[in-house]
């Protein structure tokens, strides 16, 4: 792992002083799990759940906080059995999906969500004529439920198709009342007022914590990021770690840490819990 500078170093030492009251917080894709062109096979990391089982006995709580349906999260992550994991060692496993829209715990394991959002179904019913004339019909499009995410991966130039889709989705979204997310060659449109930010929040005073750790790798993180930042002129003890690639930088200036994706992930958790455990500042 990286620090960013000085005062990253000093934050995860703060950090590591209040191990026992902190929440380590985690995005799925590009964080725990790697970016693949098919959204459906993108599994956890095969190390991520040991270290985050090895982990959570030194801390306050673990949040897994997506904009993927809980229900996928939950299946492509093996988190119900993470989560018995993390029950055993008298800890909870926190999963909110569809960016806080969803929400599923490791002790009452019913995912509650609400209704769809009353625009979606008309965005879908004009959504194929906007990718035609965008020259984008072959785009996968990925229904969520609660929203709908357009994926340029499998298109033949994806970031040029990701530009030309961006401003007539973000009209089209807008004349239904929903907004958009851009991601690393997707855009969710999805309705607006949720983000990972009042996850974050909502978690650190439900939970009363001392200090909160958010890891993310795209723009649908930077919520996230900037909630982490709030939490700090509160006085918590804050980290915001970058798991970083070359499709996206945007989060890297706003990062304490850089890790390199999923695999540099899981080596920063099982460091810190070293680090929790030796009660040591990095060196």
């Amino acid at each position: 792992m990286q620090f960013s500078s000085l005062e990253g170093e000093h934050r995860y030492a703060d950090l590591v002083r209040v191990a026992d009251r902190t929440i380590v917080g985690l995005d799925f894709d590009g964080t725990l799990a790697p970016i693949v062109d098919d959204p459906t096979k993108a599994h956890i990391h095969p190390d991520a759940a040991d270290a985050l089982t090895e982990l959570a006995p030194q801390v306050a709580a673990i949040a897994v906080i997506t904009g993927r349906p809980a229900r996928q999260a939950l299946d492509l992550g093996g988190l119900e059995e993470l989560g018995d994991a993390i029950q055993a060692a008298g800890k909870e496993l926190h999963l909110y999906g569809q960016y806080g829209n969803e929400r599923w715990t490791s002790s009452h394991r019913r995912i509650v969500s609400p209704r769809p959002p009353r625009g979606l179904a008309t965005f879908e019913r004009d959504l194929p004529r906007t990718l035609r004339l965008a020259g984008a019909s072959d785009a996968y499009v990925e229904d969520k439920g609660l929203a709908v995410a357009v994926h340029t991966r499998r298109l033949p130039d994806p970031q040029d198709a990701f530009e030309r889709l961006l401003p007539p989705l973000r009209d089209l979204a807008g004349r239904h009342g929903m907004v958009i997310e851009p991601g690393r060659n997707v855009i969710e449109v999805r309705s607006p007022g949720a983000h990972k930010g009042m996850v974050v929040e909502k978690l650190a005073a439900e939970l009363g914590a001392l200090g909160f750790l958010f890891a993310g790798d795209d723009l649908g993180d930077l919520e996230a990021f900037e909630a982490v930042v709030e939490l700090e002129k509160q006085g918590l003890a804050a980290l915001r770690v970058c798991s970083a690639s070359e499709e996206q930088s945007a989060l890297l200036p706003l990062s304490d840490v850089v890790v390199k994706g999923p695999a540099g992930v899981v080596d920063f958790l099982r460091r810190l819990r070293l680090d929790i455990l030796q009660g040591s500042e990095p060196g």
